[in-house]
């Protein structure tokens, strides 16, 4: 917790009664665990087994496992972002250049062709 820069006083525990299997147990005591960490609002809640510690613990895992994979999805989106501006400004070929404009007149000409052919009226007296 502390490599990735998760403080215990950042992190605010609260016990809920589980559900599903577990018996007189699960129905008396606050088995189930959900911890809020209150900087990045990341929510976590565990039911795994019937003892309140082993939860705790598998809370604390999942919490964890969440973290990094919110900090590894913004690490790509920074990268991914940085390589569309590296290929959006890179220098195009030569001729790839000729192409696109002769692929652009080529298409005027064509849109030149669809244009209304207009009709004068010739005034015969």
């Amino acid at each position: 917790m502390r490599h990735l820069g998760i403080r215990e006083e950042d992190i605010e525990e609260s016990f809920i009664r589980s559900s599903g299997p577990g018996g007189q147990n699960v129905n008396k005591v606050a088995t189930c665990v959900m911890l809020l960490h209150r900087p990045t609002g990341i929510s976590v809640k565990c039911q795994k087994t019937r003892s309140q510690g082993l939860n705790r613990y598998h809370a604390r895992c999942l919490l964890i496992a969440t973290f990094e994979h919110r900090q590894k999805e913004a690490l790509q989106k920074q990268i991914a972002e940085r390589e569309k501006q590296r290929r959006k400004n890179r220098q195009r070929p030569r001729q790839l250049k000729v192409r696109i404009l002769e692929h652009k007149r080529r298409h005027a000409e064509k849109k030149m062709t669809r244009q209304k052919i207009q009709f004068y009226k010739v005034n015969s007296d």
